[in-house]
C-alpha cells in the first residue's frame, strides 16, 4: 500500500535517547563502539565456527544462525541512532516501516532461536545416543527456516496492520528507532486491532520460546543430578551456562518492555529496556559464547596460533 492513501505524513523524526546536548557526543562514541563490537564479535564467530572443524556440530550451527541474527538486529536499529546523536535524524515513511519490519523478523527470529538452541541441548544432555540422529544436518535445516519462517510472518501481520493507520500531524517519534509501540502512539485512527495483536504475538512469541525453554532446562538438570561423577555433571552444567546467561538477558529486557504495562506507558523506560536487548545483547552473546565455552575458546587458541604462525 502506498502511505500517500492512508497517511499526510511522509516522514518522520527520531527523538533519540536522550535530548540533553551534554550526552550527545559521548552517548555517539559509546554506541559507535558498541556496534563495532557487536559486528566484528559475531562476524568473528560465525568465522570461527565456519573454518573451525570440531565446531562443526549442531550446536554451533545454531550459534552462527544466532549471530547472523545479532549482527542484522543491530545492524538495523545501531546507526540510525548513532544518526540521532549528531544531527536531526529524520527517516521516510518507507524507511520506518522497512526498519520495523526487519527489526521484528530478527528480534522475533532469537526468540525461537534460544528456544531451538535450548532444545538442542535438552537431546544432547538427556538423549546423547540419538543426539546424530535426532540433530542431523536436516533436522538443524528446518529448524533454522522455522525460526525465520515465524520471524517473517508475525513482522509480516505487524507491518502489515500498521500500513492501515492513518498519521495525520504529529511525526515524532519519541524512540531512537522506529519501534512498533512508539510508532502506534502517532496514530490518529483506531489501532484496537494492532493492540491486539501485539498482546496475541507478544504472548505467543515471548511466552511459548520460554516455556520451551524452561520445559527442556528442567529435564537437562533433572538427567544432570543423575550424573554420578562430578565432573560429568560440571561439564554438562558449563556447556548451558553460556546459553541460560544469553536467554536471562533476552528474554528478561523483552519481557520488561512488552508484558510490563508501566514500561508500555512510560517511554523512558521503554527505551532503556529496549536498550539491552537491541544493542547490548547482541555485542554480549558472542562474549558469553566465547568465555563461558571451552570448545569455543580451544577454536580461538588454535585460530590464533595459526594467525601467529
Amino acid at each position: 500500500m502506498a502511505p500517500g492513501n492512508h497517511s499526510t505524513v511522509t516522514e518522520f523524526i527520531l527523538a533519540g535517547l536522550t535530548e540533553k546536548p551534554e550526552l550527545q557526543l559521548p552517548l555517539f562514541l559509546l554506541f559507535l563502539g558498541i556496534y563495532v563490537l557487536t559486528v566484528l564479535g559475531n562476524l568473528g564467530m560465525m568465522v570461527l565456527i565456519a573454518l573451525s572443524s570440531h565446531l562443526h556440530k549442531p550446536m554451533y550451527y545454531l550459534l552462527s544462525s544466532l549471530s547472523f541474527i545479532d549482527v542484522g538486529q543491530s545492524t538495523v536499529i545501531t546507526p540510525k541512532m548513532l544518526a540521532s546523536f549528531v544531527t536531526e535524524n529524520t527517516i521516510s515513511y518507507p524507511e520506518c516501516m522497512a526498519q520495523l519490519f526487519f527489526f521484528l523478523v530478527f528480534a522475533i527470529s532469537e526468540c525461537y532461536m534460544l528456544a531451538a538452541m535450548a532444545y538442542d541441548r535438552y537431546v544432547a544432555i538427556c538423549s546423547p545416543l540419538l543426539y546424530n540422529t535426532i540433530m542431523s544436518n536436516q533436522a538443524c535445516v528446518i529448524l533454522v527456516l522455522g525460526v525465520y519462517t515465524i520471524g517473517v510472518v508475525c513482522a509480516s501481520a505487524h507491518t502489515g496492520f500498521l500500513l492501515r493507520v492513518h498519521f495525520c500531524k504529529f511525526n515524532v517519534i519519541n524512540h531512537y528507532f522506529c519501534d512498533l509501540i512508539s510508532v502506534l502512539k502517532l496514530s490518529c485512527s483506531p489501532i484496537y486491532v494492532n493492540q491486539i495483536l501485539i498482546l496475541i504475538f507478544s504472548g505467543i512469541n515471548i511466552l511459548t520460546p520460554s516455556l520451551t525453554i524452561l520445559g527442556s532446562y528442567i529435564f537437562i538438570i533433572a538427567s544432570i543430578l543423575r550424573i554420578r561423577s562430578t565432573r560429568g555433571r560440571s561439564k554438562a552444567f558449563s556447556t548451558c551456562s553460556s546459553h541460560l546467561s544469553a536467554v536471562a538477558l533476552f528474554y528478561g529486557s523483552a519481557s520488561f518492555m512488552y508484558l510490563n504495562p508501566s514500561s508500555a506507558n512510560s517511554t523512558d523506560q521503554g527505551k532503556v529496556s529496549s536498550v539491552f536487548y537491541t544493542i547490548m545483547v547482541p555485542m554480549l552473546n558472542p562474549l558469553i559464547y566465547s568465555l563461558r565455552n571451552k570448545d569455543v575458546s580451544i577454536a580461538l587458541k588454535m585460530f590464533g596460533k595459526r594467525t601467529v604462525l
